[in-house]
């Protein structure tokens, strides 16, 4: 009986088996690297306002606490967004006729609220309380990064559920005493935090929360 296939099909078909391996994992590769890089994460990616406020120039070199913008941090789940007569208790009588500042006085004078574009934007399916993170000792730069080195701002961290998780199973790794939450230059994890990470879960009373509700509600 004559040889239905030729004797290079063995080889061929090992070829092709490997070629389509290769192909599949280089475009999960491929996606993977996609959905974790700055074009989909925007990590590292200033963003355009309306006004370019400077964190560098009011926490950095002014020395403005979080709190004073941000005046519900403590208390509710979303950190608050200073109303523009927060800016012009300052720039009432300082940088009067900056251009740059033209909308806040515009803003000021109509009463019409400042359009910013949100940085750290996590999707409607998921419950985030800054008070809960703030008072069990999570500083802010945990999640934004030193924000007093940031001529505009933008996220250092891709706020993914992986890496939230991971906090919430390690919180020793990222827990800083009170007094220091919104000290920016705080070093987390610092030289101790093997020492002081454990003692502050425990005086803190922080639970590694893992389950979907804590963060699906």
């Amino acid at each position: 009986m004559a040889q239905i296939f030729h004797e290079s099909s063995n080889s061929l078909a090992k070829i092709s088996i490997a070629a389509v391996v290769l192909t599949v994992g280089g475009i999960i590769w491929a996606a993977y690297n996609l959905n974790a890089g700055s074009f989909t994460t925007q990590v590292e990616v200033a963003r355009d306002q309306t006004v370019p406020f400077s964190h560098k120039h009011h926490v950095g070199d002014d020395g403005i606490d979080c709190r004073y913008c941000h005046t519900s941090v403590e208390t509710s789940a979303f950190a608050g967004l200073p109303p523009t007569e927060t800016c012009m208790s300052c720039h009432s009588e300082i940088w009067t006729n900056a251009a740059m500042l033209q909308p806040v006085r515009d803003s000021y004078r109509t009463d019409k609220s400042l359009e910013w574009v949100r940085v750290h934007d996590l999707p409607d399916f998921v419950y985030f309380n800054h008070s809960i993170h703030v008072n069990k000792g999570i500083g802010c730069s945990t999640c934004h990064g030193r924000v007093d080195t940031m001529p505009l701002m933008f996220n250092v961290n891709a706020l993914y559920m992986r890496w939230c998780v991971d906090c919430h199973r390690h919180p020793e790794r990222n827990v800083r005493p009170r007094s220091e939450v919104f000290n920016i230059a705080y070093e987390t994890p610092a030289p101790n935090q093997d020492e002081i990470g454990p003692k502050l879960v425990a005086e803190y009373k922080i639970q590694s929360l893992t389950d979907c509700v804590t963060c699906h509600r």
